[in-house]
């Protein structure tokens, strides 16, 4: 629960260990809701985040879909304005649960695995928050954890619910980036209007108000904005009055343009319209929207406001902004914590460009882990990938324009070589969609072995190869393919690979056997096998007859291309 949670107060005289409880209370209210939900290391210890809490001994809460008592405790990333106030951790598929349970020795359970069905679920190195399937979970094991949900929604007697609870934001900031506030301030119409202050509205035909140009726009440290001091953009008539009046010289913050920006990007050159409606007809709802975790409860919230505002009016035709939303980690300094110019471990872009090339810093932030992850950065690695793209380089340049317009494929071992083609063309295809795209460089990289063996290689793999590269190196990629290999087009422009299902199928597998669902042998068989052949096969190894000793299975489950498992 949320330290403020009124519950805790109401348990006061059952809490074993009040004084610490309360002591901690107190500590967290001197912390922001944004220092409180952030995602960042523990400075004291260098790893896990630095999420605290504190145990209510003496209470336990009852699991209503198992009926086990768990332990209860307040931890300062429960926000008592968000949501009810308090939460069901879930340490296997939730970040900040994960690491709090590791923190605190507290039990991590998956219960969601991404491959089903799967003789052991992986061990746990971070929370696994993607989707996949139900295990250790009763009745709804293998079900799909997103049906799931609505399932035990519905077990536990619970119901759905969408809650929205903010306080009310600051709009205006004494600066000068950010969109003008269309008001200027009458002393004349003040006399007039009731409440004193003439506050009079920039009409429409003067709309937009722009920004003056400035050399100097830095805070002035009076509190006033530095728009200020520019007398001949804040003198201006009173559009009611045509008495002197002044402009508001706050401006608009930050969230506010990006509220809606993206509209914009739809028809940018627009004089009439913020955006023409045939164009937000045909990129509206945005894909995806893909952003850090501080971004859930301010900026993409407020931008589902301001969009839900916009489609009640009329003025865009969705009314919801994004389709789909995928958080991404935070890269680390090379000490394994938060960059901070305090710290002094900022890794600066422009230098990394400088010395190894921007295709090779792109390459590596997406090469660096999983991208949901936080993970340190290491100049290691980049060096590696500035390595891969020279070797990239020099194949590109031996091959130089040399046609093989009309070749299938490679002379040398053409079956293995077609298929390890069009296996990479799969699994950068699907890595991207999945945006899985460290795993994605990885498959680039194992392909590019096996080019190298082949001397010289041949140029219709080679394009194939580039084509893949493209998204990760755009500007190397787009060199080789006008420069080097003559093409007139654009490699941006060029169709994306797709893959042979026939061509990657295996003629082999290895079959995993079973005996009352545990691991007793393995060998392999040919892709093609029936059920009848594999237990034959299977019944007829030696380390299987002295498993099995004289019993017989009573049932076999076979699983094709995967296993066998022999029930006694």
């Amino acid at each position: 629960m949320a330290p403020e949670h009124e519950l805790v107060q109401e348990l006061k005289s059952k809490i074993q260990n009040w004084d610490e409880v309360d002591t901690y209370i107190a500590e967290a209210k001197n912390k922001t809701d944004i220092q409180r939900s952030a995602l960042e290391k523990d400075p004291s210890t260098g790893s896990g985040l630095g999420k605290t809490g504190v145990e209510l001994k003496g209470i336990k809460a009852i699991n209503p879909a198992n009926k086990e008592e768990i332990s209860v405790w307040i931890a300062d990333y429960v926000l008592g304005g968000y949501g009810t106030g308090a939460i069901m951790a879930v340490p296997a598929h939730d970040e900040r649960d994960f690491e709090f349970a590791k923190k605190y020795n507290l039990p991590i359970k998956m219960v969601v695995c991404p491959h089903y069905p799967a003789p052991t679920c992986p061990v746990l190195d971070t929370a696994y928050i993607g989707e996949g399937h139900m295990v250790d979970s009763g009745q709804f094991n293998g079900m799909r954890s997103e049906e799931a949900k609505t399932k035990i929604t519905d077990f536990v007697g619970g119901k759905k619910k969408i809650t929205y609870k903010l306080r009310d934001w600051v709009f205006s900031r004494q600066r000068y980036w950010g969109e003008p506030i269309p008001l200027v301030h009458c002393e004349k119409c003040a006399l007039r209007d009731p409440s004193g202050q003439g506050i009079v509205p920039v009409p429409e035909k003067d709309l937009p108000v722009k920004l003056p140009k400035l050399k100097k726009y830095q805070p002035t440290g009076t509190g006033e904005s530095p728009l200020a001091a520019v007398k001949e953009w804040v003198n201006v008539k009173c559009p009611t009055c045509k008495g002197p009046a002044k402009r508001e010289t706050n401006t608009m913050p930050q969230w506010a343009g990006s509220s809606w920006y993206y509209l914009r990007y739809t028809d940018p050159k627009n004089k009439k319209a913020f955006a023409g409606s045939a164009r937000l007809k045909r990129w509206l709802p945005v894909d995806v929207y893909f952003g850090g975790m501080e971004h859930t409860t301010l900026h993409l919230l407020y931008s589902r406001f301001w969009h839900l505002f916009l489609y009640d009016k009329g003025f865009v035709p969705t009314k919801e902004p994004y389709a789909k939303r995928v958080p991404h980690g935070i890269i680390l300094g090379p000490d394994g914590e938060k960059m901070s110019k305090s710290r002094g471990n900022v890794v600066n872009p422009d230098d990394v460009v400088k010395q190894f090339g921007a295709d090779t810093l792109r390459m590596y932030e997406m090469f660096l882990g999983p991208h949901e992850q936080t993970i340190s950065w290491k100049i290691e690695g980049i060096v590696g990938i500035k390595r891969f793209l020279d070797r990239v380089w020099r194949i590109a340049q031996s091959r130089g324009k040399t046609s093989s317009v009309g070749k299938k494929t490679l002379d040398v071992e053409e079956r293995n070589a077609q298929r390890n083609i069009h296996k990479t063309i799969k699994k950068v295809t699907e890595d991207i969609e999945n945006f899985r795209f460290n795993t994605a460089v990885s498959a680039l990289m194992i392909l590019l072995n096996e080019f190298e063996k082949s001397k010289p290689l041949p140029l219709d793999p080679l394009r194939l190869f580039l084509k893949l590269l493209a998204p990760f190196a755009p500007h190397m990629t787009e060199e080789v393919w006008c420069g080097v290999l003559g093409n007139k087009k654009s490699i941006a422009l060029e169709k994306w690979p797709e893959y042979d299902p026939k061509l990657i199928a295996e003629d082999t597998f290895e079959l995993i056997v079973q005996i009352n669902g545990k691991v007793r042998d393995k060998f392999e068989v040919p892709a093609s096998i029936s059920q009848e052949q594999a237990e034959q096969l299977t019944l007829a190894r030696e380390h299987v007859k002295n498993t099995l000793g004289s019993s017989q299975p009573k049932k076999v489950i076979f699983v094709p291309n995967r296993l066998i498992n022999l029930v006694l």
